[in-house]
């Protein structure tokens, strides 16, 4: 039996998802929950025609045909029916068994993934607008006749001016064939490869690696002061929401992520990962104490709720 020292070192356990009661205005989001309502629960035993005291952790005895099974995403316990026509004689062992994700690694998951498909949007527009550009550098003497009298048709059919027009759309149309061709192309080029430095973000952020995080962060702070200063000379909602994500995602990368070793690093970092992940963190959160043996055959029962 482990003495007070020992027991004084193991992790105190986590609250189960679901369990707590939300605090006022800031409620606690649990992705375990989100995740099992839209991919459903993570079961093991199912398919078992007997269960060991061993198994206690998964899977228990319940009232005559029942048995309660535990989803290993987020602890919730489901009575269902012993299987009529079960394929193995016992649940797999723990060695068998891949565990989802639960805990900060999966809220990372999610998280980076959502800057993942933010940053993939980015790619796509940024490449189109490229393209654009490069397009219309190549083929800027042929476009000029066409594009001048269709805007002009245009803005003639409004009631505006149709010629020598210091503003609007024709003006900004003439400032823009103005612009050289090698500038045109330069910028095409820029725009082209901040496109692929997006895309790359993207790919790395999706599959949670870590130079995509130190990459992420210093391609999005290095925006911020523009971002800051296009907003100071003309106001917009969408600036200011961009503004927001962003700064919301430089924040999240350096306390969540603990890049630059911030709040202890990468080190610290994997430590919580491996206290909330495999089959440790399973057993902190397991109610009830159950046998590690087969010699117990009485255990103690999850009550069915209300």
């Amino acid at each position: 039996m482990p003495g007070r020292g020992a027991m004084a070192d193991q992790p105190p356990p986590r609250a189960l998802p679901g369990t707590t009661a939300p605090r006022r205005l800031i409620p606690r989001f649990h992705y375990e929950l989100l995740v099992c309502g839209l991919r459903g629960h993570e079961l093991i035993g199912t398919d078992a025609a007997e269960i060991r005291p061993v198994d206690g952790a998964v899977v228990r005895p319940g009232e005559g045909q029942d048995r309660w099974y535990r989803c290993l995403r987020c602890d919730s316990w489901l009575p269902l029916t012993a299987p009529i026509t079960p394929t193995r004689r016992y649940p797999p062992a723990r060695d068998e068994v891949r565990l989802p994700l639960r805990g900060r690694p999966l809220r990372d998951k999610i998280v980076l993934r959502a800057i993942a498909v933010d940053r993939a949007l980015h790619f796509v527009v940024l490449s189109l607008l490229a393209a654009a550009i490069l397009l219309f550098a190549a083929n800027r003497a042929d476009l000029r006749g066409p594009v001048y009298r269709v805007l002009a048709d245009l803005q003639g059919g409004v009631g505006g001016p149709a010629h020598n027009a210091q503003h609007g759309l024709i003006h900004d149309v003439r400032h823009l064939f103005s612009i050289r061709a090698g500038t045109l192309t330069k910028i095409g080029i820029l725009v082209g490869v901040y496109a692929l430095l997006e895309g790359t973000e993207a790919v790395g952020l999706w599959f949670q690696r870590r130079w995509a995080e130190y990459l992420t962060l210093l391609a999005t702070a290095a925006l911020l002061p523009l971002e800051v200063y296009e907003l100071a000379r003309s106001q917009s909602p969408l600036k200011l929401v961009t503004l927001l994500i962003n700064l919301a995602i430089v924040v999240y990368l350096l306390r969540a992520k603990r890049l630059f070793g911030l709040r202890g690093g990468a080190r610290a970092e994997e430590a919580v990962r491996e206290r909330d992940s495999g089959w440790p963190a399973l057993d902190r959160n397991t109610p009830g104490v159950f046998p590690v043996t087969s010699a117990q055959t009485s255990l103690p029962l999850p009550e069915r709720g209300g």
